[in-house]
């Protein structure tokens, strides 16, 4: 049977690759929209201080950032999206092969493809420079790399599901999730005597190689990712209510729930997948693991397009007729396509606009979109926010700090509250001809100097209240701020502040040292 299943992988890989031509298409559109996300200025960032890991990530997304700086320079949205359009379009490729391991065909083709493309969840996660898409295409590649060791018993398949662990353990500590459900879905079916077998060994002592770098820095470091999760689980992750978990897993796909249910229905009991179920197991096992540590919903997000791919083998056996088959991809897909605008920048930012007035006149249920922490209706997405008013900042410090006497500048240091407005001040610095950052929010506290010795600040502070300086400062004047209404940060404030007394430069030690320990 399997000699078949590879003439039809050749077959079929025309069609794939059309998908991953869509795919790559729409993530075009979105690509150089708007401007560089909070979170992807933190990311590029780190590529600019190389290590093996990092206070909230793994070491491989700050590789990737080295790479992209040095090719498309620092202030190239386009750019930087380039490494996640490629990771996306792998994604519907290798989720466009796994039904063919499964046997089904073109139909079955279509539907996990397509449903990787329209998903909400997916375009929303697919674009930006962020490790979750990497994330999902690890998971993916392990999956199918395990179903090809189950078709062909290969030694090599093996091997290289090692290698994909051990990249993946770089990218997310979630793929330790996901490594140990699969051995365990794998202890409870048939394919337990793998477990035995020599290459199974070599793989995971390849897995551990390659990880082997990030636990030794880490150790040297205190475990950071320990003090990080405690934090997190303390600070968002016990609002996190399991029924919400729950209700988002069936909504996150929108209609094409029933695409990825399926899946896991015939995974789970269809006697034409018994040999893969330990896929099945896998995906139960994360879940409930997740919903007992009130994890994210995104947290499973990178277990779904294997679940969509078994199922569209599983409706293209349960639909035979070829109109059934047409009616059925019309009523998955279609409504998807709406949802577009809200999750994907491929319109310009007066369209989006638009887009939401009219949704909110005529389609109210999409409001939640719209609607931020703050539970507040917004005229575009806080994703969409997040990404206006960064160069807005930047020019306006530079203006400040230019415009200090030349002495003066070499005695001038610029301080940012968040992450995301040192990363922009770090991405653009050369652009506006400024000295580095410093904050001491997230991993910018690791390369933070180690005293605050200055005669001026100037302060870029998200809460617009800096009076509790007075004590420690000669004096502060309000010297601009973000302006631009659509943007997350408007309101925040730039400051400066002239001759800071020893005393804040205590207090900026003393912050330094709990930020560098949490």
């Amino acid at each position: 049977m399997y000699p078949s299943q590879q003439k039809a992988a050749a077959n079929y890989r025309i069609l794939i690759l059309l998908f991953v031509a869509l795919k790559l298409l729409l993530n075009s559109l979105a690509g150089g929209r708007y401007g560089f996300h909070r979170d992807e200025m933190l990311h590029l960032t780190l590529g600019d201080h190389l290590a093996w890991g990092y206070k909230e990530v793994p070491p491989f997304i700050a590789l990737l950032a080295k790479l992209a700086l040095m090719l498309f320079g620092s202030t190239s949205v386009i750019g930087a999206r380039v490494f996640t359009a490629i990771a996306s379009a792998l994604i519907v490729l290798f989720t466009g092969l796994l039904p063919v391991e499964f046997g089904g065909r073109k139909f079955a083709i279509t539907i996990a493809c397509l449903s990787v493309v329209v998903s909400p969840a997916m375009a929303a996660s697919g674009y930006l420079f962020q490790p979750v898409v990497f994330d999902q295409l690890w998971w993916l590649i392990a999956a199918w790399l395990t179903v090809k060791y189950a078709n062909t018993e290969e030694r090599k398949y093996m091997y290289w599901l090692g290698m994909v662990i051990g990249c993946g353990m770089l990218t997310k500590y979630t793929m330790a999730f996901f490594t140990g459900a699969l051995l365990v879905g794998i202890l409870f079916t048939p394919s337990r005597k793998w477990l035995l077998r020599k290459e199974v060994g070599i793989a995971v002592i390849l897995a551990l190689f390659i990880f082997l770098p990030n636990v030794l820095w880490q150790y040297v470091h205190h475990w950071p990712v320990v003090t990080h999760m405690h934090k997190l689980k303390s600070q968002q992750l016990d609002y996190v209510k399991p029924t919400d978990f729950i209700l988002q897993q069936l909504l996150l796909h929108g209609i094409l729930v029933i695409v990825w249910f399926t899946g896991l229905l015939f995974l789970l009991f269809h006697k034409s997948m018994r040999l893969y179920r330990f896929v099945g197991i896998a995906y139960l096992l994360v879940f409930i693991f997740l919903l007992k540590m009130n994890g994210k919903p995104y947290y499973l997000l990178a277990a779904y397009p294997m679940l969509f791919a078994a199922g569209g083998y599983g409706i293209a056996l349960i639909l035979q007729d070829y109109k059934a088959r047409t009616m059925a991809a019309v009523a998955l897909l279609a409504p998807n396509l709406i949802m577009l605008p809200i999750v994907l920048p491929i319109l310009n930012i007066t369209q989006v606009r638009r887009f939401f007035e009219y949704t909110h006149q005529h389609m109210p249920v999409l409001d939640f979109a719209v609607t931020w922490e703050d539970h507040k209706r917004h005229p575009i997405t806080q994703d969409y926010a997040d990404m206006f008013g960064w160069e807005e900042m930047v020019q306006k410090v530079a203006s400040t700090y230019h415009n200090l006497p030349l002495e003066a500048q070499k005695h001038t240091v610029i301080f940012a509250d968040n992450y995301g407005e040192a990363g922009a001040l770090h991405l653009y610095r050369h652009r506006y001809k400024l000295p580095d950052v410093v904050c001491l929010n997230s991993s910018f506290a690791i390369w933070a100097p180690e005293s605050l010795r200055t005669d001026y600040i100037i302060y870029v502070s998200d809460d617009n209240d800096v009076s509790d300086l007075q004590p420690v400062v000669e004096g502060y004047k309000r010297v601009g701020g973000i302006d631009n209404q659509l943007a997350r940060e408007y309101g925040t404030g730039i400051f400066l502040v002239m001759r800071p007394k020893a005393a804040l430069g205590k207090i900026y030690q003393q912050h330094l040292e709990q930020t560098r320990n949490e």
